[in-house]
């Protein structure tokens, strides 16, 4: 994995300067580094300029970027941050085409495939991806995005200039790019946070490349068309094919994303998602005569303060522990304490650029800063839950009754700690309403779809635009900033595109939760983690580490400095301090509940501070 950034303009010259902005794009890199520690390199040409940091997994010794092809008079030139997995397949039909390949890189493969047939190449990439790729006959710039936002690309727009980075702090290293934050942004993070609208960078001006789309710019226009698109189908595979496409779909995803030069290692939290992503890898791995390690992540004392509650109903460690001894993997148990995860709570916004999941994703950020002290590249368990229907939203009457978001159903906890006059200004039901209603109206639906198969349908996109790609953003963001890769094969677009329109009753049957997905790992895993009742992501519920960030927020508030203070009212932080916590109720999704809403507060403080944001009308 790695970072791009650049620039184009249709009326510069940067050659005639090129001392100038050749540092400008070492500016770019270096504010992105630690996404790619490993190499980095620039690329100038009269109208655009390329700049590119590396983490090294594939072709350690020719695969450096920005990568350039000169042929008959034409130029063209690359940068590209992800993984291609079909990559193989994809090289020996150029090689049956006349094409030519210096490397064994990726990147090769999506330029000469592009050189070859235009930019509807893209559509037979298997892989995440973030690309920028200039081609000088026709003077245009594309970036393009994988199908699913996997992988982040952001951009806006200054003096008819086109500025792109993998992160937003990328942007703000291009001279004349300043933080501003409006009234849409303020809604974003208190509406919406941590979740954001796609296609939306939260800052003012800042946009983002929509997933499956090509941005494409010259000196006429800036036109974006989207090369992928979920679409609704009739599913008429019996329950025993389904199963056995979906088991070929997964194993097949899983053994391409085992595709690396050094080696892998998975994420381990002994449910059902994990564990058979690791059953695969350490299989194949056997037959090499190799080992898997494996992580899994919780925190200090958790054995003794944990509560059971209905969105996390068990601890993690014993299903591990059954699953290393079924798997024969060499594991490593990793511990966050307080002081850890509260020192990441900021050093996650510095990942992101954006206030986050609070201590949801700091203590991610933690334990992948311990990974890479073994591995750099990792394959995760994300996004079971939203594709094969995991969440409890998924079968909730309420879910289905309430026209909003099932994960953050009411705007009243987002708002227990705002002044009267900020909740009175952003009118934060109506812009959530707004971004929630646009989701559904894009919803791809069936004319037969009955009126509850055409709700369980708006939930799951709902779901694979707004709730996994927060997700994904998290685990993109804590990764990188440690140097590791995360990888994520049970998105693949394939299995996306088949599960979507599998009925329920064999999605869910018997009511069985991800039924599917179990059926499919019978033979492959333990009956104990088979049928093990969803238990997501561990946190803290040490009473400690809420009073640290009660007494880090009580400081904010007595400093007259603190950029946060004119959001809040101080009575209602300070009976909010006072009042029980309550761990069953969440405020986003399954995990952020009280102490997180205090972490979240602190974030945001840091963000305007560290950031130094002007907040404008």
């Amino acid at each position: 994995m790695c970072g791009i950034a650049g620039f184009y303009n249709a009326n510069e010259n940067y050659t005639a300067k090129k001392d100038k902005w050749e540092q400008i794009l070492d500016d770019m890199n270096r504010a992105q580094k630690r996404r790619g520690p490993d190499d980095e390199g620039t690329y100038l040409s009269p109208l655009c300029g390329l700049a590119h940091v590396r983490l090294e997994i594939i072709d350690l010794l020719t695969g450096q970027q920005p990568m350039v092809r000169k042929q008959s008079g034409r130029e063209c030139a690359i940068v590209f941050n992800g993984e291609i997995y079909n990559m193989q397949e994809l090289k020996t039909e150029l090689l049956s085409e006349g094409a030519t390949f210096h490397t064994t890189s990726d990147t090769e493969v999506i330029l000469a495939g592009y050189m070859l047939h235009g930019k509807d190449y893209i559509k037979k990439l298997n892989g995440i991806f973030a690309i920028a790729l200039w081609d000088s006959i026709p003077g245009q710039i594309y970036l393009f995005r994988d199908r699913l936002g996997v992988k982040p690309l952001f951009y806006t727009m200054i003096n008819k200039t086109l500025v792109f980075s993998s992160e937003i702090k990328g942007l703000f290293a291009y001279p004349g790019i300043n933080p501003v934050l409006d009234s849409s942004g303020l809604c974003e993070i208190f509406a919406l946070g941590p979740a954001k609208t796609y296609g939306k960078g939260v800052f003012k001006n800042i946009k983002e490349v929509l997933p499956g789309h090509c941005l494409i710019f010259n000196h006429e226009s800036c036109t974006i068309e989207p090369y992928w698109k979920l679409e609704s189908r009739p599913h008429e595979d019996s329950m025993e094919e389904t199963i056995e496409k979906t088991a070929w779909l997964v194993e097949d995803a899983v053994k391409k994303q085992m595709l690396s030069d050094i080696p892998i290692s998975t994420f381990l939290s002994g449910g059902l998602d994990s564990s058979l992503v690791t059953a695969i890898c350490a299989r194949e791995l056997k037959k090499q005569g190799k080992v898997l390690n494996t992580f899994s992540f919780d925190f200090q004392d958790n054995n003794k303060y944990f509560e059971s509650n209905s969105f996390q109903p068990s601890q993690d460690r014993p299903y591990v522990e059954q699953m290393v001894a079924f798997a024969g993997t060499n594991h490593h148990f990793l511990e966050c304490s307080n002081q850890d995860q509260l020192e990441c709570l900021y050093k996650a916004v510095d990942a992101r650029d954006l206030p986050c999941m609070a201590d949801v994703e700091s203590s991610m950020l933690y334990f992948c800063s311990k990974v890479t002290d073994y591995n750099k590249v990792t394959l995760t368990g994300e996004c079971a839950d939203e594709i094969f229907g995991g969440y409890p939203w998924f079968h909730d009457a309420k879910a289905f009754q309430t026209d909003a978001f099932p994960w953050s159903m009411s705007m009243e906890p987002r708002q227990a700690l705002l002044s009267d006059d900020v909740i009175q200004a952003l009118h934060m039901e109506e812009y959530a309403r707004a971004a929630y209603e646009q989701t559904i109206h894009e919803t791809p639906l069936l004319p037969e779809d009955t009126p509850e198969e055409k709700r369980r349908r708006e939930i799951a996109y709902l779901n694979l635009r707004w709730f996994m790609v927060t997700l994904l953003d998290r685990m993109d963001r804590t990764s990188m900033y440690n140097g590791l890769e995360a990888r994520v094969p049970l998105a693949d677009h394939r299995i996306v595109e088949y599960v979507f329109n599998i009925p329920w009753h064999i999605k869910c049957p018997n009511g069985i939760v991800k039924g599917l997905l179990r059926h499919v790992g019978e033979g492959m895993l333990p009956d104990d983690i088979l049928w093990r009742r969803k238990s997501p992501y561990p946190k803290t519920y040490d009473p400690a580490y809420e009073k640290m960030l009660g007494n880090q927020l009580k400081e904010v508030l007595f400093d007259p400095s603190a950029p946060i203070r004119p959001l809040l009212d101080d009575k209602k932080v300070h009976a909010f301090l006072n009042s029980p916590s309550d761990y069953g109720k969440p405020w986003y999704g399954q995990l952020m509940a009280g102490p997180q809403m205090l972490a979240y507060m602190l974030q945001v403080n840091y963000w305007l501070e560290k950031y130094h944001i002007q907040i404008v009308q």
